[in-house]
């Protein structure tokens, strides 16, 4: 997901049609919301600028990332969603648990991925240094920016990528 460009690649534009009509859930942590925002704001707007109709991208939030994988995997074998997208922000706070944190919610996020069958994208970062001064608040709102661009386009491709999938073993 890091290689990708901030506007769509000839690939990452023929997947936005084979995703048209796509219903896609985006679950966002409320912990750092100022800079989770921007994520959130960035992927809407790649979603926008995609086939996906208005109103077929469904918003959800959740006390933090450790609560992510759970409502993922409800939203998930509920039928109703062709992808879903967390973000959020997991911080050193002081204490050595934000390692844990990040990689129980990543783990998580791919066991509802393999065990539903339904893509689940992230942009749940966990940066090795972040200081809560406005330097690093200012940075980490521009990189969130970023990755919402860049975990849109992946949505949107892995969608596509699926339905060509069953598209080519239906007419094996």
């Amino acid at each position: 997901m890091n290689q990708m460009t901030p506007h769509l690649s000839n690939a990452a534009s023929a997947a936005t049609a084979t995703s048209a009509g796509a219903r896609i859930a985006v679950i966002c942590a409320s912990w750092h919301t100022d800079i989770v925002d921007r994520a959130k704001q960035s992927l809407l707007g790649e979603f926008d600028r995609s086939p996906t109709p208005p109103g077929k991208v469904d918003q959800f939030e959740v006390p933090g990332a450790f609560e992510i994988p759970l409502l993922a995997q409800t939203l998930a074998r509920s039928g109703r969603y062709d992808a879903i997208v967390a973000c959020a922000l997991v911080v050193n706070g002081g204490i050595y648990r934000h390692e844990f944190v990040g990689a129980a919610v990543i783990d998580g996020l791919m066991r509802v991925q393999l065990d539903t069958g339904v893509p689940v994208m992230s942009a749940v970062l966990t940066p090795r240094d972040f200081h809560d001064h406005e330097e690093h608040k200012r940075f980490f709102a521009e990189h969130f920016v970023k990755k919402g661009v860049e975990v849109a386009q992946a949505c949107l491709m892995t969608i596509a990528g699926l339905r060509r999938a069953h598209l080519a073993l239906a007419a094996a």
